[in-house]
């Protein structure tokens, strides 16, 4: 029996990036790879890319400039580009890099075996279609490998929102959901496979509309009701959202569903209505700000995270402190904060910028008030008792590494208990980016 060939997959990116470069090193098991964590002795590499941020495809390219070498030293070394760059530049990716073998977008990376197969016949292999086959289905059969405690579960992909700043709708086409069964098969094979929390992936997860158990469509919330039931599901996230699709029972769900976590990834990216409406978020400040009330009305212990993008054209410094007072009032355990970039082939990406330095000044300005209130809500955790699912060892002899259910890293004293086990401990430390707990 010949020997495996290996893989060496880059990810880039969001947390579906992480999921579909699982899914890639599957689809390639069934050719014959395994997975490496070096490109030196790969005999494939992928790169599977996100369009999100700056000058995203010039890096990839810069990337691909330092595997020359390697190409040369390893002729029958293969090459890809997979992801949402992929998706973006098509052909374009070979044209520049000769070397690149295959470029794959992120609704087909289920054709990866027949398109590896095709470059060792000296052929090119480009597929960035949007096929009418479910990949998710192609790509059913899961090797049975034991898997770390926590795991991604894609359940939607795509989004036709349109805000004026974002690829996604041209990288990752119209919104689509896959059907609760196949979720619900999806993740009793990874509770199988020592997984006790799951997050449910998608672009705009809270639009999930996939066929039901008994016909008709289903709501994100009656899904997690459904994997409420899946024995030795211990807990359920979800990301990203979208506050227009945060519909009443998904609400009452936090309040109700003891498997779903405490905590939310609710993006508003700006305080300001005149932006807002000029990011085409469809959406109002204070239509935001009621719904956070509604939804910590349901979960007072809620921690909720969020997204800004600063510096957007047109922002002025009164538009600016409409976010910050946004962010003071509605008070963020975590946030994702960005300087506007612009996108090519996006509405907004024709409008005039503002200007780089006084961009820069107001994410700074930003920044420091998120990090005050993330320390101050690390800070309150102090003498309070949380669960931790142990998922890593720590630096120190017995010491364990985890998440609480309001996705802080916990570190603790934990002899005895192994990875997968769920702890009962008593935060003791607030540090910068984690806590330090006792077990109980």
């Amino acid at each position: 029996m010949a020997d495996p060939k290996k893989l060496f997959i880059k990810t880039y990116g969001c947390q579906m990036n992480v999921y579909d470069s699982e899914r890639m090193v599957e689809a390639m098991g069934g050719a014959g790879y395994e997975a490496t964590d070096t490109p030196d002795d790969a005999d494939m590499i992928l790169l599977n890319t996100c369009h999100i941020r700056e000058k995203a495809a010039e890096k990839v390219y810069s990337e691909l400039g330092r595997f020359k070498g390697l190409k040369t030293e390893k002729p029958d070394l293969k090459i890809g580009v997979a992801g949402c760059v992929a998706q973006a530049e098509g052909a374009e990716i070979m044209k520049r890099q000769p070397m690149v073998d295959l470029v794959v977008g992120p609704q087909a990376y289920h054709r990866l075996p027949e398109m590896e197969e095709k470059t060792r016949k000296g052929k090119k292999a480009l597929d960035t279609d949007f096929p009418e086959e479910d990949k998710f289905e192609k790509l059913k059969s899961r090797p049975k490998a034991k898997r770390a405690p926590a795991a991604f579960l894609t359940v939607q992909e795509g989004c036709d929102k349109f805000c004026a700043f974002c690829v996604v709708p041209y990288t990752r086409g119209a919104e689509v959901s896959r059907p609760a069964e196949r979720v619900i098969r999806e993740a009793q094979d990874l509770v199988e496979r020592g997984v006790r929390e799951i997050t449910l992936l998608g672009q705009n997860v809270n639009a999930y509309h996939g066929e039901g158990l008994n016909g008709g469509s289903m709501t994100l919330a009656q899904l997690i009701w459904e994997l409420d039931k899946v024995d030795g599901l211990e807990r359920i996230r979800f990301t990203t959202s979208h506050p227009n699709d945060m519909q009443d029972d998904l609400i009452e769900a936090h309040g109700t569903c003891k498997k779903l976590m405490p905590y939310l990834h609710l993006p508003v990216q700006s305080g300001s209505d005149k932006i807002l409406k000029r990011m085409n978020r469809s959406h109002t400040a204070e239509s935001y700000i009621r719904l956070i009330e509604r939804i910590r009305e349901a979960r007072p212990d809620l921690l909720l995270s969020g997204d800004f993008i600063v510096g957007f054209p047109e922002e002025t410094e009164e538009d600016f402190q409409a976010t910050m007072d946004l962010v003071r009032e509605v008070k963020y355990g975590q946030a994702y904060s960005f300087k506007y970039s612009t996108r090519p082939g996006t509405p907004a990406a024709e409008r005039p910028l503002v200007d780089s330095a006084e961009a820069d000044d107001r994410l700074q300005r930003l920044q420091a008030l998120l990090r005050d209130q993330q320390t101050e809500i690390q800070d309150s955790m102090v003498g309070r008792e949380v669960s931790v699912l142990l998922e890593r060892e720590g630096r120190e002899a017995g010491q364990m590494v985890g998440k609480s259910e309001y996705l802080h890293s916990v570190h603790l004293d934990a002899k005895g208990l192994k990875i997968g086990d769920v702890a009962r401990a008593k935060i003791v430390k607030s540090m910068t980016n984690s806590l330090t707990g006792e077990l109980i």
